[in-house]
């Protein structure tokens, strides 16, 4: 996912007086006719025929319009932490999941409790957890989504595969295949694939943060840690990607494009960039669940995505929340579903998600092995470039004994979460 990363000192250094100011909330039920309303999303987030409905469905609730003004993940943490520390900020935001405790914890948000309550009651607890800091809902889960096995049909069809593996070993079976039976790179895997291996490490149940002293450290050299960079190790085999890159560089979309790659670990909507890139190749695409151990139990995946957020110092609150109950109604919901292969995030977006080839095979292991990094306002610091951790997988991949890597970086994932 196009993820930008938060600074989390800056967040608390621009909103330490958010708290102490309030607001008063705004307007009154009725009176929303010709009024305006300012939400910021992020490149990429909202689809075109969601915004369509959900900007005449608003329209037609509140007499109201708005603006949806898109922002760039570069250097959005700065622009953000200053927008909502203003008199005016934008009065709806999109946070990505794992920094919204960070803008909490600032005062910068507003308590959507309430709203939680009327709209949100079918939501998984996978999805809402991130929205939710010490025991308060500060902000609404939009979207989220994991990580699903990205095929090539043409490659794995000479390759000789006629089934889909539902086991970690029936997969690397698959890979052994297409590497001896065709010109094709098996998998597409960088080195540096944090968010893939954040899933490894749910998967194996491994904490990345500890408390030793009443404060937060590093867990790094936690041997399920350790497990689960020796599984990424074996995925990571059937590459010849680099060690030292991630999967933005390059797009690995537009590596896969090009039709000689058998799978890469994607996002549902990389699919969409692969075509765009190369539109020969949109029948050649498929998707499945990425295999466990055992086939009960699919790979661990990263729950990544966006909150939507009430400003704290907004003046337009009330019609905020009214926007929200649009937004995120069931009907939009799986409009974003259908369209942007996002992950279901109650039982009820089951019937969207079999109408988006990507977000069916998301749905089970969002729903048995999902998870999301340390809910922590201090670990937005830890994911800040440099990324101390994509150090740790370079080094493992290239024959560091896991502990040793571990102990190389801690000081440095220590100094950031204790900055908070």
């Amino acid at each position: 996912m196009k993820r930008g990363l938060i600074a989390a000192t800056a967040v608390a250094g621009m909103l330490m007086s958010i708290a102490a100011c309030g607001s008063s909330g705004g307007n009154s039920a009725d009176g929303f006719k010709g009024r305006k309303l300012t939400v910021w999303v992020m490149d990429g987030s909202n689809p075109a025929q969601w915004t369509k409905q959900v900007s005449e469905q608003f329209a037609k609730k509140t007499g109201a319009t708005v603006a949806f003004k898109v922002q760039q993940w570069n250097g959005i943490q700065q622009k953000l932490s200053t927008a909502l520390s203003e008199d005016t900020p934008p009065d709806v935001v999109e946070i990505g999941n794992t920094q919204t405790a960070a803008y909490a914890k600032a005062g910068a948000l507003a308590d959507l409790g309430d709203l939680k309550k009327e709209i949100g009651a079918d939501w998984s607890d996978a999805f809402n957890k991130a929205a939710m800091v010490d025991g308060k809902q500060y902000a609404l889960p939009w979207y989220a989504g994991n990580r699903v096995v990205m095929y090539n049909k043409k490659i794995w069809a000479q390759a000789g595969i006629t089934s889909l593996p539902t086991t970690r070993a029936e997969l690397f079976k698959a890979f052994d295949a297409i590497k001896s039976k065709t010109d094709a790179e098996p998998l597409y895997l960088p080195g540096q694939n944090w968010y893939f291996f954040d899933g490894l490490t749910i998967g194996t149940g491994a904490d990345l943060v500890k408390q030793a002293g009443g404060k937060w450290v590093s867990n790094l050299g936690d041997p399920k840690v350790a497990k689960a960079m020796d599984i990424y190790k074996q995925y990571q085999a059937f590459s010849t990607a680099p060690k030292n890159k991630d999967e933005a560089t390059p797009q690995q979309a537009e590596v896969f494009a090009k039709g000689k790659t058998g799978a890469i670990i994607a996002m549902g909507y990389e699919a969409a960039e692969a075509v765009k890139t190369n539109p020969k190749i949109k029948d050649d695409i498929g998707f499945f669940t990425i295999p466990g151990e055992t086939a009960a139990k699919p790979e661990g995946v990263f729950l990544g995505g966006s909150n939507f957020a009430v400003a704290g110092m907004g003046k337009n609150q009330e019609l905020a929340k009214q926007f929200l109950k649009v937004a995120l109604s069931k009907d939009n919901d799986a409009q974003m579903v259908r369209e942007a292969g996002w992950t279901p995030k109650s039982p009820a977006l089951a019937g969207a998600a079999k109408e988006n080839p990507a977000a069916a095979a998301a749905a089970p292991a969002a729903a048995k092995s999902g998870g999301t990094t340390p809910l922590i306002p201090q670990w937005a610091a830890v994911e800040n470039v440099p990324n101390p951790i994509k150090d740790y997988m370079t080094a493992v991949l290239g024959g560091k004994a896991p502990a040793d890597a571990a102990r190389d970086i801690e000081s440095e994932i220590n100094a950031r979460l204790a900055k908070q």
